[in-house]
């Protein structure tokens, strides 16, 4: 049985999204002087909402799927 690829991509998505914000954060504190933190709760916060976001819109289509007839679903493409 395949490995289920959403979680995967999920957690890749989370990930690069947390080192993009703290890069920005960096950035915006070097170029515009602003004093930037950087709360491990908001990391978290962000690395949640991406998951779930990737879990519902990955999962739910194809829950929806795996229940049609194949011919039916081949027939509307």
């Amino acid at each position: 049985m395949p490995r289920p690829v959403v979680p995967i991509l999920c957690i890749v998505g989370g990930v690069l999204g947390v080192l993009g914000g703290i890069a920005s954060a960096a950035q915006l504190s070097v170029s515009m002087g602003w004093k930037t933190v950087i709360d491990v709760d908001s990391i978290l916060l962000a690395f949640a909402f991406a998951n779930s976001i990737g879990l519902i819109f990955g999962v739910w289509p194809a829950r929806r799927a795996a229940a049609l007839d194949p011919i039916e679903a081949l027939r509307y493409e």
